[in-house]
């Protein structure tokens, strides 16, 4: 075998394919050992190696070292096997750099161009591959077509026979966080910083920032003049609403701005169990909740904290009941369980999940005490979330019910608004019959005003004489007063009476 064409080869794929050439040399002396054994049998021992400087080839056959001349015998007989195995090597490694090298970009946004799309997934050509975008990672309620461009994160990178699959996404707070870095300069050059990011893809994210500079406002830079800079974030999030937090080391102030717009009169932090209780005025705590409990969720995600929003009278009132309940469990006195209720334990299934050990602690009881408490709160709270869900149940049957009740008078309306409608038409047909006509006379009057106008005309052409020669005494055709007779009638008497 010629080491310079060996050593050209190599070369090539590594500057062609970008392939390691010790992957290549490697392939070629697996190929040459592959093709030994197929000449000299599968139990003969065969080594083959390839000097990486010059390229000269040297094997041994059962310890034996190989003349030249077998070697290139070797060689040309297992050509095509050694081509196959090159082939696939080639592939692999192909594959494996692909790999390292979109691995390498995990997090990071893409653009690209929809090839395909199906109910599934669309296929995204990026670079030199083609990516997948599965329905789970697409922003609800957006569809895409062929030869439109798409932004999106990689999210995963795995091998797929011999091709590499990446997958994309557009439902990761990561794309939120990537376009903002796009966006906004001061974001990409370290002024403001993104702390926090909380998203339910295609409805709305909220984004905690902070300024590193004071003279930077992070929330209005983030908007930008106008909302310029927020409304191109917006339309590529298929009109996602983003909120603008203020972050804020402190975490009474960090949740007051969280759930803004709705004003917040007092955070209470329970640390022990992670629990934020919000107080808000009555006319605040639905916009403070939000919709389906949109933007308290958001907010709890964002600061990391289990946010509970009621008035000061709700919490008041769950106060008495923690502590007459607590106090009810065999082996717990008020005190403990005003001590309880002041960590913020509100209810049964709170106190079924304490730490044994703070139990312990605020109670100065034994394992076994503890252990009887936490099973009593258990059983107490899972009764109480079955009288939850039949109450739930009660509700949801009234309100099919009431639904029920409402299709019913709905469509009771709808059959009377028709009666009306009918009668109304009835009504308005028999009006037109006695409509007046154009000379101000009522269908039933035209006989009597056509009757005196052929008697009128009758009798001026009279004086002038018949026209056939009569004595010219006067001609009178009247116009029958019987039932039946119309202006019609008259007109075709005096004509004829004309004509004579």
């Amino acid at each position: 075998m010629n080491p310079n064409e060996i050593l050209r080869i190599v070369d090539s794929l590594h500057r062609d394919k970008n392939i390691d050439p010790e992957i290549v040399f490697q392939a070629i002396e697996a190929a040459l050992v592959t093709a030994a054994k197929r000449r000299y049998g599968e139990e003969t021992e065969v080594a083959v190696s390839i000097a990486r400087e010059n390229g000269l080839v040297s094997a041994t056959r059962n310890g034996v070292e190989l003349a030249t001349d077998e070697i290139e015998t070797i060689g040309r007989i297992g050509a095509q096997s050694a081509k196959q195995v090159i082939i696939q090597k080639i592939r692999e490694a192909e594959r494996d750099s692909l790999i390292e090298e979109y691995a390498a970009q995990i997090g990071h946004m893409v653009n690209g161009i929809v090839q395909r799309a199906e109910p599934n997934a669309i296929t995204v050509s990026v670079g030199t591959i083609e990516a997948f975008l599965p329905r789970s990672e697409q922003i609800p309620g957006e569809s895409h077509h062929p030869n439109e461009r798409v932004r999106a994160v990689i999210c995963d990178v795995r091998p797929q026979g011999s091709r590499v699959r990446v997958v994309l996404s557009r439902t990761r707070p990561l794309l939120v966080q990537r376009l903002f870095e796009q966006e906004i300069p001061e974001i990409a050059d370290g002024v403001i910083q993104v702390r926090a990011i909380a998203r339910e893809p295609g409805y709305r994210s909220k984004v905690a920032v902070s300024s590193a500079d004071q003279r930077v406002d992070c929330v209005g830079a983030c908007v930008g003049v106008r909302g310029n800079r927020i409304k191109n974030i917006v339309d590529e999030l298929a009109s996602e609403r983003i909120d603008i937090v203020r972050w804020n080391d402190d975490p009474k102030t960090l949740i007051s701005n969280a759930l803004q717009p709705a004003e917040v009169d007092q955070v209470l932090l329970c640390d022990m169990i992670g629990r934020a209780i919000v107080l808000v005025r009555e006319d605040q705590l639905s916009l403070a909740i939000g919709r389906k409990g949109q933007n308290v969720r958001l907010a709890s995600k964002l600061c990391g904290w289990d946010i509970e929003i009621m008035t000061e009278d709700e919490l008041d009132e769950q106060i008495e009941r923690a502590v007459n309940g607590f106090s009810q469990i065999d082996g717990m006195n008020e005190e403990l369980a005003q001590r309880l209720v002041e960590q913020g334990y509100l209810s049964y299934d709170d106190l079924s999940v304490i730490e044994p050990d703070d139990l312990m602690e605020m109670g100065g009881l034994t394992a076994e005490q503890v252990d009887h408490i936490v099973t009593q709160a258990e059983l107490k709270a899972a009764d109480a979330e079955k009288a939850a869900e039949e109450e739930r149940r009660r509700r949801r049957d009234e309100d099919r019910r009431a639904k029920a009740a409402e299709e019913a008078s709905d469509a009771e309306a709808s059959d009377a608004e028709a009666s009306d409608a009918e009668a109304s038409d009835a009504e308005a047909s028999d009006a037109e019959a006695t409509e007046p006509s154009e000379d101000g006379a009522k269908d039933g009057e035209v006989a009597d005003v056509e009757r005196s106008r052929g008697t009128l005309e009758y009798e001026s052409e009279s004086t002038g004489g018949s026209s056939d020669g009569s004595d010219g005494a006067p001609i009178v055709a009247e116009a029958s007063d019987e039932p039946g007779s119309d202006s019609e009638g008259v007109v075709d008497e005096r004509t004829a009476g004309s004509d004579r």
